[in-house]
């Protein structure tokens, strides 16, 4: 699929019996660690059965050759790692230490304490995770013995499982020694928590993104302005959020597929994984579209699906990559421009990221593979009027208009990567040759908003035009909208056409209402409020203006405006 790393689960020996909450080769209930010293310290070979990986991993020789076949591909191998705890077959209270390695005392832990408050972090550094049934018995990670068995063997790529569970300076000598990236887990949705964390690690998962991520894609009425609120936070309050772990499906929280089977939705949230800020993080199964929910169902094993390279999502995250190392090949501040949202709306949001007049256009839907075909024009992109751009995905040419519009051709929800059409030739995307057929979109604007025409379609008689207003509201005031044309009430403001809150929040406080006008038609339109009371209070001058272009049968068309 074009990635340049492979992460793998930690490679102890894990607890072995069967219990009544599962089996531990996942890779977090470890009982010896000294295979996982002996790895690093770049023994060839591991005879010695005390030293072995886990019985169901293979074993230390194959480690060993799939580190070395990966760096021969100059591919990078990561190993997840587990500095906060063991894993133990009973109650915490009973604990026999002596079935660890090389941490064989009480010494080496804290004393046993259950957590029973997330919110005092004390606990969660100095107290036990897991049950009666596996307890997860707790490193004292403070003491010099037991960082510096840690410190001592860290090297390669290293990924952190728990890290808000051992106290942050821990983590600062831990990739110190290291010498190389590092990214811990944080589950936790405060960037206010998350992000000082990168004062001690290069980066951690973003699950301040995820959350809002997961819960605005997973429904049409999920909320966009929720997710760009938390792009803002994230960007503000992160030291570095292009060195956060992007990801929406790993295996301690449920499928993305869970939550909705709609594929449209699907690759909405994978193009965001890919196209905004960080590291980029697929799941093995994600592109196979497994649906598995809470742990332990979102651990399916892989070879269920064959290996699948026919899949959707498979060809689709293959195209992602391409995309973005053409982005990286490109623009040498790709990786380290920060992403830039400049366009939503309740269903929608647009994101660019790179270099000015170089950076790569990304436009998600959460409609759904449901959603409409309709053009949507952007502003404030960075492009200047007339530059030619391509979407990679349906390779389709796309020209910035004179006004300085970017006409973008939404359908049935999927998203939209634009870069600028001199990338494409020779890279490998849309054909790169230029016998490649793209299908051209352009636009002629004669007002604040109108449609497209393209070369082959059946044209349109009329077109629903969607009239969004962005205006603060209070209780039993309500917008209307009213013109010059028949169909909004000929300035009678007895006969304006009501617009809906039904996308409203307090962070983005849109009405909006949809009006099938003939083509053709110009107009002159206001908006106005009526309280509570029934007084009328107008917009302020002048007029507004719209003229409902040309365009395809089955498009639509949208114009945006804010009270004045």
């Amino acid at each position: 699929m074009g990635f340049t790393a492979v992460w793998i689960t930690p490679i102890a020996k894990q607890l072995p019996q069967s219990t009544s909450e599962g089996t531990g080769y996942h890779g977090y209930w470890q009982q010896d660690m000294y295979v996982q010293f002996r790895f690093k310290q770049g023994l060839q070979r591991l005879n010695d059965d005390r030293y072995d990986v886990d019985e169901h991993l293979g074993t230390a020789d194959d480690v060993k050759a799939l580190s070395k076949a990966l760096h021969d591909r100059g591919m990078y191998f990561m190993l997840d790692v587990v500095a906060n705890h063991m894993g133990y077959n009973g109650p915490g209270s009973s604990t026999d230490f002596t079935t660890f390695n090389p941490f064989n005392s009480a010494s080496y832990f804290h004393s046993y304490c259950q957590i029973s408050n997330y919110n005092d972090q004390t606990q969660v550094e100095n107290c036990w995770l897991g049950d009666d049934t596996v307890s997860l018995t707790d490193l004292y990670t403070q003491k010099t013995e037991v960082r510096t068995i840690w410190y001592d063997w860290v090297k390669d790529l290293v990924s952190n499982y728990t890290v808000k569970h051992v106290e942050k300076d821990f983590w600062q000598g831990y990739s110190q020694a290291a010498g190389v990236y590092t990214v811990g887990e944080v589950l936790h949705g405060d960037p206010a928590y998350t992000c000082p964390y990168q004062g001690y690690i290069d980066g951690v998962m973003n699950y301040p993104i995820y959350f809002q991520l997961r819960e605005a894609f997973k429904s049409s009425s999920g909320s966009i302005a929720n997710l760009v609120n938390m792009i803002n936070s994230v960007s503000s309050s992160c030291q570095d959020p292009t060195l956060l772990g992007s990801f929406i499906e790993n295996h301690d929280n449920a499928r993305f597929p869970s939550f909705t089977s709609d594929m449209s939705q699907a690759k909405s949230v994978i193009a965001y994984v890919f196209f905004a800020d960080g590291i980029p993080i697929i799941y093995a199964g994600q592109e196979q579209h497994y649906a598995g929910g809470e742990d332990p169902y979102n651990r399916e094993a892989l070879w269920l699906s064959g290996y699948s390279k026919d899949s959707e999502l498979y060809k689709f995250i293959l195209t992602a990559n391409k995309i973005r190392k053409l982005a990286i090949s490109k623009d040498s501040n790709y990786l380290t421009a920060r992403n830039n949202v400049f366009y939503t709306d309740s269903n929608t949001i647009a994101m660019r990221k790179g270099s000015g007049g170089s950076q790569v256009i990304t436009v998600l839907s959460n409609s759904g593979s449901k959603g409409g075909s309709y053009t949507l024009d952007l502003y404030n992109h960075g492009y200047s009027s007339g530059t030619a751009l391509v979407e990679v995905y349906t390779c389709s040419s796309i020209q910035v208009g004179s006004n300085g519009n970017i006409p973008v051709p939404m359908v049935s929800g999927l998203p939209r990567v634009l870069v600028p059409a001199s990338w494409v030739m020779g890279s490998g995307l849309c054909g790169s040759s230029s016998s490649t057929t793209l299908t051209t979109t352009t636009r002629t604007t004669t007002s604040t908003g109108s449609a497209s025409s393209t070369s082959a379609c059946t044209s349109a008689t009329a077109l629903p035009i969607t009239f969004n207003e962005k205006v603060t509201t209070s209780y039993g005031e309500s917008i209307f909208l009213v013109g010059s044309i028949p169909q909004l009430g000929n300035w009678n403001t007895g006969n304006a056409v009501s617009l809906s809150a039904s996308g409203y929040t307090s962070t983005n406080p849109v009405w909006s209402v949809t009006v099938n006008l003939p083509v053709g038609t110009s107009f002159q339109y206001k908006y106005l409020r009526k309280n509570q009371d029934g007084s009328v209070v107008w917009e302020s001058d002048p007029n507004r203006s719209y003229t409902v272009g040309s365009s395809c049968a089955g498009a639509e068309a949208s114009a945006s405006d804010s009270w004045r």
